[in-house]
């Protein structure tokens, strides 16, 4: 399978990253096509399209063996189901898919159509295997059934931070990374009110610890990395 493309995104490890596509739409990502596609007759009718799939590889839960059934955060971490009942990385191919909003195609001499998309759940890098346009009429089903994971709706964090620590993220993306910590970015099932938690974002070390329902922003500091 080849790589087509890969995406430039704010978060360098999966830590953080909202669990589905769509979920933080203020989240800005870049795909840039690797030199073999970086054609625009590749790209051509696909800026009439506002949405489309990304369909791309986990980098970071890659397994030699795989499992007939997985625990999905969604239930608690203690019921199984089977792997293809669920979205869950360890699979038999790591593939993951995810529909993000196409804001605008950029054409430059250098990186030839680069792709600039919203709401996107994907760690910085990742590799792209295919890209399709969302077809409304198709790809939307107005009488679906979700299965375990009908109610969508996740519980949000009431988000405590002081205006000095946000006023060093970068002003167009302040709303994004208050969206993601109202979420919940913590691992499933880690509930400890005295474990300070951290992730990287935008250049950034995010670092927090979670009281009941609020998410209490400890520091925020360049990333030296």
């Amino acid at each position: 399978m080849k790589i087509i493309a890969k995406i430039k995104t704010d978060f360098p490890t999966k830590f953080g990253i909202p669990r589905q596509s769509g979920l933080v739409e203020e989240l800005k990502g870049t795909v840039i096509f690797e030199p073999a596609y970086r054609n625009a007759d590749a790209v051509r009718g696909l800026e009439d399209f506002s949405h489309i799939w990304l369909i791309w590889k986990f980098s970071t839960a890659v397994t030699e063996k795989w499992s007939s059934t997985v625990r999905p955060p969604k239930l608690g971490g203690n019921t199984k189901v089977g792997v293809f009942a669920s979205r869950s990385p360890f699979r038999p191919n790591s593939l993951g898919l995810s529909s993000v909003r196409l804001e605008s195609i950029e054409y430059t001499e250098k990186y030839g159509p680069i792709l600039h998309v919203a709401g996107a759940d994907l760690m910085d890098k990742t590799e792209i295997v295919d890209i399709k346009p969302y077809i409304p009429y198709a790809d939307c089903h107005t009488d679906s059934s979700g299965g375990f994971s009908q109610d969508g709706s996740s519980r949000l964090l009431k988000v405590d931070i002081s205006e000095r620590m946000i006023s060093v993220i970068p002003e167009e993306k302040r709303k994004a990374l208050i969206k993601v910590l109202e979420l919940d970015p913590r691992p499933a099932y880690q509930n400890d009110e005295n474990r300070i938690y951290g992730f990287g974002f935008a250049g950034f070390e995010v670092r927090f610890s979670v009281v009941d329902d609020t998410l209490y922003v400890r520091d925020i500091s360049k990333n030296q990395g």
